[in-house]
């Protein structure tokens, strides 16, 4: 791979001329594969889906408005500002799965690989197991994301001024992990060890989950709204810069004391990012609608789409990382068979 010179285009190593485009004909706010079906969430009503021959259809899945999606593989979980939570299966069967009592909007959603998937409204979450059993937990303000760990059933749930761990199965009282400021998403690394939050100011925070050693990530110019695991964990990528931000998370002291490697510098702010998951490579989106993939180890970039166009809205690869799916946010998208 050749280093990218956005100075030099005309010398950037390049594979645009192997992406299939998609023209879907609808504005997406993220991207997922089912099997090897690239699947378009839009920003309302509909989910469309690109087969292997490049065949798209358009499957409508809420009445209204999609306000979150998240995916395992098998199945799409989204929630509406219909109050309806739906899950979408490679099959292209929609199956309804809670509708919220006061009609409120789903704002965000959680899958867990086992079965179980949990939502919330408001100032409450809940989680409905792989038997149907469904329970709730009231936070102490409006829920900002949630996310399953990697191991057991449990939920970290993010809000206002830190995040509550709940797991629904015990009796125990949930675990508050206190951090002042709006936390508006939320994951837990591959092993299990740590918890970093994307917050409303342009910073990252996260816990070392052994004693709840605290990780300051800032320096941002703008809002992370997207983050994603290198395989095996050991890096996470970020958006909110005009570089891809990547924190070290090989060592059991996570990033504390180290400085993140900053990635494919543009002249723009990178607006999504998905890591390959196999190898140590990612793609990342921009605002200006490029999309570059990049080697970890040193930076090295492939142009996969050229400027020009609406902000990348989601990236995603199927299981095998044979396949690069994007899209920016005016449904412009693409498919790339590596």
């Amino acid at each position: 791979m050749k280093e990218f010179d956005p100075g030099e285009s005309a010398s950037i190593v390049s594979v645009t001329d192997k992406v299939r485009p998609l023209p879907l004909g609808q504005s997406v706010t993220s991207v997922h594969f089912l099997g090897d079906s690239a699947c378009f969430v839009g920003a309302e009503e509909n989910v469309s889906v690109v087969n292997a021959k490049g065949d798209i259809a358009q499957t409508p899945v809420h009445g209204g408005g999609i306000l979150c999606a998240m995916s395992d593989g098998a199945r799409i979980v989204m929630g509406g500002d219909d109050g309806k939570v739906v899950a979408f299966n490679a099959k292209g069967e929609v199956t309804q799965l809670a509708t919220d009592a006061k009609r409120r909007w789903i704002d965000n959603v959680a899958v867990h690989p086992d079965g179980p998937v949990a939502w919330s409204a408001g100032k409450t979450a809940y989680v409905r197991s792989g038997k149907g059993e469904e329970k709730s937990f009231d936070l102490p303000s409006t829920v900002g994301g949630l996310a399953f760990a990697p191991k057991g059933l449990r939920l970290a749930v993010a809000h206002y001024n830190g995040v509550t761990l709940w797991f629904p199965n015990m009796a125990a009282q949930p675990e508050f992990l206190e951090w002042a400021g709006s936390h508006l998403a939320v994951t837990f690394s591959p092993d299990n060890k740590f918890l970093v939050t994307a917050m409303h100011e342009p910073a990252m925070h996260g816990w070392r989950l052994a004693d709840n050693r605290h990780m300051r990530m800032s320096g941002y110019p703008g809002r992370v709204r997207s983050m994603s695991w290198s395989a095996g964990g050991k890096g996470l990528a970020t958006s909110g810069a005009d570089t891809v931000i990547v924190w070290p998370f090989g060592s059991k002291d996570g990033p504390m004391g180290k400085e993140p490697a900053m990635l494919a510098p543009l002249q723009v702010r990178v607006s999504a990012v998905a890591c390959h998951p196999k190898q140590d490579i990612l793609a990342a989106g921009y605002s200006d609608g490029t999309v570059l993939m990049v080697r970890l180890e040193d930076g090295a970039e492939i142009l996969v789409r050229r400027n020009g166009g609406a902000a990348v809205a989601g990236l995603a690869w199927n299981a095998k990382g044979t396949l690069l799916a994007y899209a920016a946010e005016d449904g412009d998208a693409g498919l790339l068979e590596l």
